[in-house]
Order: C-alpha cells, then structure tokens, then sequence
C-alpha cells in the first residue's frame, strides 16, 4: 500500500500547522484543545490550551512564564521516546535551539514528516544538539534564509567582547539579549573562556536564568544591579532586554558601552536601530549554510518553509531538485534571534 503524503493530513490553518489524524496543531497561535509546542518562545508557546505536549524543559519554561495553569494538562516527555496522539505516532528530538527545544517528528500512514521548529546547528552548552532524521517532509523555518546570512563562530564574537572590555575598562558593557536561551548561552559561553567574574543581571532575566540553574545549566554567580551605583559598574558585564539599552534604566549603568547579540547583527543598519555599539553577531538560528546542510542531513524530498525568506529559500531549493513549498504561518516574528 503507497504512503499517505503528509500534504493529506498536515495542514495550515490561521490557528497554526494542523495534523488532522491527530487532532492536534503544533505551536498554534491561538487557544486550541491540544497543542504539540516546539520551544518556550512567545511566538511558539501561548498559555491558554487546553491539552500541551511538549518537552519537561518546555513545560517548566512555559510554567515559569505563563503561571502554574498555562494549560489545563500538560504531558512533559523527554526526548526520543514515542507516543501514540490520535493516530499519529510522536517523537520529540533536539532541535538545539534553546533549552528544552524539540523537533516533532510525525509518523502515520507510511510517511514520516517532521516538524522542526526553531533551530541552529552549531554546539551550543545550554542545550541538546540538534538531531536530524531522515524524512519525507522536513518543515523549516527560514529566519535568516538568504546567502549574505553567514554567522561567525561564536567564540569569535566572545572574544571581541572581552577584547573590548580589556580596552574599555572605564565603561560597562551592557549587552542587550533576549530573555531566553541567548541570556544564558551568552552567560554559559563566557565561563567557558575563562570570564569568572560576576555577571549582573536586570531583574527580567533572573527567574529564567534560575530556572535554567534548576534544570541543571549552572551560569555561575549573577547578581542584578538593584541598589548599585555607577561606579561599581564600571569594567563590567551587565545583561539586559534589548529594549532596556535606550530606556532610562540604563542610566543607573553610568557610562555604558551599548552591545547587543543576535544573528541581525550582522546588518549594519540593524545595529544602528538598536543602539548598539558593539554589534555581537550571535544567533540562535540556523544560517544559510547550515540551513542547506540539514536539508542534505535530513535526506527529505520535500521541504516545507514556516517564516522568514520564503521566497529566497524556496527558490534554492527548487534549483537543487526538491520540492519546495511555503507554509507562511501566521504569529512568527523575530523575537529571541
């Protein structure tokens, strides 16, 4: 009997991507009755459903951030074990996003499609890495799905901004990151190039970064800046949302050197936009080349893009032989790069 395609029963709906033998959507926008949740990020994981499945580092993040009832049951599984919802067996692997990121990988009717979210592929101490598994679809993201998209090694950029703090050891260096995953990637890869000292923390990065001490990713000794006057800050590191660097708040910093990490970095003009100093060109998602390398990894005929350079993307690929289709998925947007 030949294999019933993915197109048949995994569809795009404005609530999210809709497996229809599973009665389920993956990372739906809206409040639905089951959900299967990839990460913790905002524009993937939404309090309010009634069932979610998601990773056990998935569901302490949502928790943490959404309150105790973010959803009516939640089914924490570890990664690689399978499970039966609806009709549809279910699998989660490490997409090595952030913390608790989880490919979905869908099997039924002879065909295999997966899900993969958000995902980088280069080793990250925070997180698993990624896994890939051959399949028939593989649906993808496309965040920075252009050629000019090429990261530097993140150890580079480590080091540009310690080379920078050794010169500049009058200012703090105050450093825009996302909430989650880049706060404590950017934490973890200091201690791994010798930065022993204390990092300082504003106070709406504390409670993710505790949490992720509690699941096991140590960052060593934070404090936030509460009570601190300038002075004391000088030549040091102090970790803050990115919208904090041009808010009043940063005057408590005294004389900052701006910076910010993320993958947009890399565009001058987005540097500019965000104030930012000392660009640090660090992301959490895949880049073009390791984008075209886990398409070759996964082996899969057809590819399926979610968000980000569709167009670009889509038409790589259709040179190269696969088939190649957008989803263009409502509720994506650059938070957390």
């Amino acid at each position: 009997m030949a294999a019933i395609h993915p197109e048949r029963w995994l569809k795009p709906t404005p609530q999210g991507l809709f497996c229809i033998p599973g009665d389920f959507y993956i990372d739906p926008s809206q409040p639905v009755s089951r959900a299967i949740v990839t990460h913790g990020h905002g524009d993937h994981a939404r309090a309010g459903h009634n069932t979610v499945l998601a990773t056990t580092e998935t569901a302490a993040i949502m928790k943490t951030r959404y309150g105790e009832k973010f959803a009516h049951q939640v089914m924490a599984q570890p990664y690689g074990i399978t499970v039966k919802v609806g009709d549809v067996a279910v699998r989660l692997l490490p997409a090595g996003h952030i913390l608790g990121s989880a490919q979905i990988v869908l099997e039924y009717g002879g065909a295999r499609a997966i899900v993969s979210g958000d995902y980088k592929r280069r080793r990250d101490p925070t997180c698993p890495a990624f896994e890939p598994m051959s399949c028939d679809v593989f649906v993808t993201e496309a965040t920075f799905g252009l050629p000019v998209f090429r990261h530097p090694d993140d150890g580079h950029e480590i080091e540009r901004l310690l080379h920078s703090l050794s010169i500049h050891p009058e200012r703090c260096h105050l450093i825009g990151v996302y909430a989650l995953g880049k706060c404590q990637r950017l934490i973890s890869r200091l201690r791994e190039c010798g930065y022993d000292r204390p990092l300082y923390l504003h106070g709406a990065l504390v409670a993710l970064t505790q949490l992720y001490r509690s699941l096991g990713v140590d960052p060593g000794p934070f404090a936030t800046i509460a009570g601190m006057v300038p002075s004391q800050l000088k030549g040091q590191i102090v970790l803050c949302p990115p919208s904090a660097i041009t808010d009043r708040w940063s005057r408590r910093a005294g004389d900052v050197l701006p910076a910010m990490a993320s993958g947009w970095m890399q565009i001058r003009a987005r540097a500019r936009q965000r104030g930012a100093e000392l660009p640090l060109v660090i992301s959490d998602h895949a880049d073009w080349d390791e984008l075209m390398q886990t398409f070759v990894d996964v082996a899969a005929p057809e590819i399926w893009v979610t968000h980000g350079q569709e167009d670009a993307l889509i038409h790589a690929l259709t040179t190269k032989g696969y088939i190649a289709r957008a989803l263009s998925l409502l509720g994506r947007d650059e938070e957390e790069v």
